[in-house]
């Protein structure tokens, strides 16, 4: 009696273990495709058996291969563009300031036989750029759009209190260097110079 009550308990426990048993599941990844593998138990009156199946779950990557060679693409070109009008920016700001480098200054002066800051500055982007910005430092300080000058960028314009009621404006070329009509003479001077230094006032952002 009691053998047969023990046959009958571990006949009940390892078909418990087999209930309980997970499906073996592997997930088997592509770039567009996910294949999953299942065994599946199916029970019948007869018998137990185990049937794999096999489902395919499709999904769009996140990039393609073709669309990620066109964006570095587009990317190098916009770089090459972005370096080119660069170069025709400082090209063009380099002949300016040899058309100019031997002009005195003249407060209120506009032409080669004198020239102050303002007039110096508006010159510029008019006859390289085609662009119109105001006849005085008061105005155009109000143009374009305010950058650190951290951020200064060849062309921006940097503005200096430069007395009680002075100002005085010129344009940044790059390396810590501004182009200028100073009382010298048009010029090129460093913005780290103490006295530039001392009266900087903000920087502006015509062409962007």
């Amino acid at each position: 009696m009691i053998k047969y009550f023990f046959i009958i308990a571990m006949v009940l426990f390892l078909n418990g273990c087999q209930q309980n048993k997970q499906p073996d599941v592997y997930v088997e990844n592509t770039l567009y495709k996910s294949v999953v593998k299942e065994t599946i138990k199916e029970n019948t009156t007869d018998t137990q058996k185990n049937i794999d199946t096999e489902k395919e779950v499709g999904f769009n990557p996140i990039i393609t291969p073709e669309a990620y060679k066109k964006m570095i693409a587009q990317g190098q070109e916009l770089q090459s563009k972005e370096a080119e009008e660069s170069v025709d920016m400082n090209k063009a700001l380099m002949d300016f300031y040899n058309e100019w480098k031997h002009v005195k200054y003249r407060l209120g002066g506009n032409s080669k036989r004198g020239i102050d800051c303002s007039a110096f500055t508006q010159r510029i982007f008019k006859e390289k750029f085609d662009v119109k910005i105001p006849r005085t430092t008061r105005t155009q300080v109000k143009v374009g759009k305010k950058v650190k000058k951290s951020e200064l960028e060849l062309g921006d314009l940097v503005f200096f209190k430069t007395g009680k009621t002075d100002r005085h404006v010129g344009i940044y070329m790059g390396n810590g260097d501004f182009m200028h009509a100073s009382i010298k003479g048009v010029k090129f001077t460093k913005l780290n110079k103490p006295f530039y230094v001392r009266t900087y006032w903000t920087s502006r952002r015509i062409i962007d």
